[in-house]
């Protein structure tokens, strides 16, 4: 297998060059790469440990993809990124309570339009019990399209694999052909697309009291400092950056999206290593990462409520509204009345509108409401109050929304989830061994996970 023959990266002299200080002295104890959730989490644990702690940090803001916004003529803090808890999340909960902030759950009647027939989604999935009665008795692990295809193969089962497809490449942001059949065996086991509560007024103030509690105890965070490369041998890196600005530490802990680490050598936001590590390479080439695009539209009011002589379909009570439509996913903030419309495109659809530009699927999703709740274009255009395009694929410091499990996803989080050296160290919500791997919470659990072990092999 590609995790048993591949072979770390060792340090040769003749291979590193490290300023010569680097030797003598660091500059201080830890550097972290990334400030999302996982880097602030760990940042905060090591420098309350009392490790000397800076954070690099590519973007002008926080949060990595949690991203809270207040701006572009929205009433109220808004979510590019996260947006719900998913499943079991004390860590996030417990930081909720650190700033006094409650969460609630969702609200309101989800629905159905498919083929132009409207009805209330009773169930996230028709038929679960047979496809998990089919997905348990698989003997290995295969991708969930090949699953599909070798198991409910009959004609009478087209609409199901159809639903299936779109559920996995829509809510899980993953790609069919890659996706593990066992992880989403265990997330439709659990009710995995319940309904999921919503912090009130977002992330953003976790993501202010992490970093407040970091500078209290003493780690520095750095904005706008885009890292290149990362030279490195046992207990000594050297991390260089956009504009030459260079810092040294003794270990670091690289918590950039999976989908940077992937990125082609050269690319916007790709992070070299010298010496390069072949089997870290290898093990997060095998992993799925999923584009999302995310397009906010806020109008002057609810209008897809109640019948109004220029809407024909109306939805009252609209909670969450899934359909064939080309932005085919959409939600409201029930139960807070705010009319704001958030549009969901994922998986493969959205990385086909990868660099397609913002208007393009601002009027991609204006023609998708247009047809969902028959209605003009021209009325929503005169409804529309604020809006904004999302495209996390397409963020060369994102390169994807998060993770999702291939069948090579166990071998693979083993390999990033073991130090190098026991100086290089990887955390994210990728890396996390556990449950709702792409969340928020897996984020936190993984970069605490980290920074205890950094702490347990100096």
């Amino acid at each position: 297998m590609l995790f048993r023959t591949a072979r770390r990266a060792k340090c040769v002299g003749s291979r590193l060059s490290l300023s010569a200080d680097l030797l003598a002295m660091t500059e201080t104890d830890i550097l972290i790469i990334g400030a999302g959730a996982a880097g602030l989490m760990a940042a905060r644990h090591l420098s309350q440990a009392g490790r000397r702690v800076r954070v690099l940090e590519a973007r002008h803001r926080l949060g990595g993809r949690i991203h809270t916004f207040t701006d572009a003529g929205f009433r109220q803090p808004t979510e590019a990124g996260a947006e719900f808890l998913h499943g079991d999340a004390p860590l996030t909960e417990a930081l909720l309570r650190e700033t006094g902030q409650p969460w609630h759950d969702t609200g309101g009647t989800s629905y159905e339009l498919l083929a132009g027939q409207l009805r209330e989604a009773e169930e996230f999935m028709e038929d679960l019990p047979l496809l998990l009665d089919k997905l348990h008795a698989l003997s290995h692990d295969m991708p969930l399209a090949e699953f599909l295809a070798t198991h409910l193969p009959e004609d009478h089962y087209a609409a199901l694999r159809e639903q299936v497809t779109r559920f996995a490449e829509g809510f899980d942001a993953a790609d069919a052909q890659c996706a593990s059949a066992f992880a989403l065996r265990d997330e439709w086991s659990e009710g995995g697309a319940e309904d999921s509560p919503r912090p009130l007024g977002g992330y953003g103030p976790v993501v202010a009291h992490l970093a407040k509690q970091c500078e209290a105890a003493g780690a520095t965070i750095r904005l706008a400092t885009v890292v290149e490369a990362v030279r490195w041998q046992r207990g000594h890196v050297e991390i260089a950056c956009t504009g030459g600005e260079t810092f040294r530490a003794a270990q670091v802990l690289v918590t950039v999206p999976l989908g940077v680490l992937q990125a082609p050598a050269g690319s916007p936001g790709a992070v070299r290593f010298e010496p390069e590590l072949p089997e870290m390479r290898a093990a997060v080439a095998a992993m799925g990462f999923g584009p999302v695009i995310k397009v906010l539209l806020e109008f002057q009011a609810d209008f897809w409520t109640a019948a109004v002589p220029e809407v024909s379909r109306p939805m009252p009570n609209l909670g969450f509204l899934f359909s064939d439509a080309a932005v085919p996913t959409w939600w409201t903030q029930l139960p807070d009345a705010r009319p704001l419309l958030t549009g969901w495109l994922g998986g493969p659809a959205a990385d086909r509108l990868r660099h397609t530009p913002d208007a393009d699927v601002l009027a991609l999703a204006l023609a998708s409401l247009s047809q969902l709740f028959g209605t003009g274009e021209a009325f929503l255009r005169a409804q529309l109050q604020a809006h904004r395009v999302v495209n996390w694929g397409a963020d060369a410091f994102a390169r994807g929304a998060y993770a999702y499990a291939t069948v090579e996803t166990p071998a693979a989080r083993r390999v990033l989830a073991q130090p190098i050296e026991h100086t290089l160290f990887f955390a994210g919500e990728a890396v996390h061994d556990g449950p709702n791997m792409g969340t928020v919470e897996a984020a936190l659990a993984s970069g605490l996970a980290a920074a205890e072990h950094m702490l347990s092999n100096r």
